[in-house]
């Protein structure tokens, strides 16, 4: 089964998968493979466009093996603000779209607490022009902050 886990930047979507995931499945996460790639002391959400480069090839090549295995494990992939056209291709998989959100107040108060001041203007954005599709939310509280 594949899971597309959508929702603003520190929404919660790493901690819905933490909640939901064994260690059998696969996560597709930008920022955990961004950590993978860097060095020790490398920030837990790392927004260096050269790091990000190399990331995203390394994410599109995961999410391409990891959809052909979906019949045999889980794969949960984190997407924060899909396209139509990638909503098309998750529709076409047959995956179980979630979103989580837990209010536009609540994710401002941890960007400002705990990630890049740039992170206010995608969370704006998310809230702005997600699709009517991404209208269904998690809203509970993900973890302690």
């Amino acid at each position: 089964m594949l899971y597309v886990i959508t929702g603003p930047p520190a929404a919660g979507k790493t901690s819905w998968i933490q909640a939901h995931a064994t260690a059998r499945d696969i996560v597709i996460d930008l920022d955990r493979i961004a950590v993978a790639l860097t060095g020790p002391g490398a920030p837990q959400w790392n927004q260096d466009a050269l790091v990000l480069r190399v990331a995203h090839k390394a994410r599109f090549a995961a999410m391409h093996e990891a959809f052909e295995l979906r019949d045999k494990l889980d794969v949960y992939l984190i997407h924060t603000m899909p396209s139509p056209k990638a909503m098309a291709k998750y529709k076409r998989l047959d995956a179980q779209i979630v979103t989580v959100d837990p209010g536009q107040d609540i994710v401002m108060q941890r960007i400002d607490a705990m990630r890049d001041p740039d992170m206010r203007r995608v969370a704006t954005r998310w809230y702005r022009h997600r699709p009517q599709a991404h209208r269904q939310t998690m809203p509970q509280a993900s973890r302690t902050w």
